[in-house]
């Protein structure tokens, strides 16, 4: 199994850059397709059309001097001129304004984005990677893809910060531009079905992201190996109950992959037996950061049950009444059950994200090994 998932992850990193409706989304997603027919499955593609974000000319320019940088995702873009102006911090007065943060808007600055963005007190905004990440590019995802809203904001590597906090200090003028359009694009959730013995019993659903900014071994890499780790041995043994496994693209978009799945399957949230939300970051190297999310305590129970066979620990879980991270939130907004597998990843949303070094191997085989039976559990009737 180790062998395996490595050469999963390794392949799924290789394949390049993986956002939603891209050239590598969609021959990621024939990948997929012939790892299901090698456990003599059936995929199901369902795809989708949607406007695709194209980056055209992405920059901060000071002093002649252009620092190149990656759009953030739901926000108004400038013409190819861009926008001219002071710069300073994020909140003051400034035209282009300026905020250091990792990428997630739980964090003091993305709370920081996020409300300046509303308030839409600037021209631009410019995001700068915070360290510790190393340099490049730490992006937040879209999660108002469908709603785009405030002032055009440009991520630049922390590799930039000194000269952006010089020009801050000496009042020098800056120019953002933020130029981008949108084109047509196909996006492709990836699926397959186990029919089970006994058509009565409701479904087990085991979903997992297969998209991201960058290269995502360690983000998106674990739930991929696990997903596909767990249509095998379900394969192998059968199963009682119908399991319906989908693997959905436009993680980063907001989650627009599964929106459409569940669009489709509307009954599917409450109707399941269980769903698996195969999350972010358990692969990831560095300490274990593992979390665990459930919508009710016999959930807990049975997973504790098969992680103690394997003496595993998760770090934290997201209590029983909070909402939980990632696609299991969708579930929990229609009242659905869940288990669902994070983790901590230094690595979050960089394009470093990449096989070998971002990976633990051994953490990832040995839940990937707790989740396979875990899923031969719940397809019992």
């Amino acid at each position: 199994m180790k062998d395996r998932i490595a050469k999963i992850i390794q392949e799924y990193s290789e394949q390049g850059i993986h956002r939603t409706g891209t050239d590598v989304d969609s021959a990621s997603a024939d990948w997929f397709s012939a790892q299901i027919k090698s456990f003599g499955l059936r995929p199901q593609l369902e795809r989708f059309l949607f406007k695709r974000v194209r980056p055209l000319d992405n920059r901060l320019v000071i002093g002649g001097e252009a620092i190149e940088g990656v759009p953030i995702y739901d926000c108004t873009y400038t013409n190819d001129k861009g926008v001219t102006g002071t710069i300073g911090e994020i909140g003051s007065d400034a035209d282009i304004g300026v905020v250091s943060s990792f990428p997630h808007f739980s964090t003091p600055g993305g709370k920081a984005l996020y409300k300046a963005r509303h308030e839409n007190r600037h021209k631009a905004i410019i995001v700068i990677t915070r360290k510790p990440l190393p340099e490049g590019i730490a992006t937040f995802n879209a999660e108002h893809f469908k709603e785009p809203f405030g002032p055009p904001v440009l991520q630049v590597s922390n590799a930039a910060e000194t000269r952006i906090r010089n020009a801050m200090e000496t009042k020098q003028k800056a120019t953002a531009i933020v130029h981008c359009d949108y084109a047509d694009a196909t996006a492709i959730n990836v699926g397959a079905t186990i029919k089970g013995r006994n058509p009565e019993l409701a479904p087990l659903v085991i979903m997992t992201p297969r998209s991201g900014w960058w290269y995502n071994a360690a983000e998106r890499g674990g739930g991929i190996a696990c997903w596909l780790e767990m249509m095998r041995a379900l394969a192998d043994v059968g199963s009682d109950r119908d399991v319906i496994f989908t693997a959905n693209t436009g993680h980063e978009l907001g989650h627009i992959g599964l929106d459409h799945f569940l669009e489709n399957n509307r009954h599917l949230i409450k109707d399941a037996h269980m769903w698996i939300h195969l999350g972010a970051n358990f692969a990831a190297a560095g300490p274990n950061g593992i979390r665990l999310q459930f919508s009710d305590t016999q959930a807990r129970e049975l997973t504790f049950s098969h992680l103690e066979k394997s003496n595993l620990t998760p770090k934290v879980e997201t209590p029983l009444i909070n909402r939980p991270m990632g696609e299991a939130r969708n579930v929990y907004d229609g009242k659905g059950r869940y288990i669902s597998l994070l983790g901590n990843n230094n690595l979050f949303h960089h394009p470093l994200d990449q096989w070998p070094n971002a990976v633990n191997l051994q953490r990832t085989h040995d839940w990937v090994n707790a989740f396979a039976e875990l899923s031969i559990s719940l397809s019992k009737g």
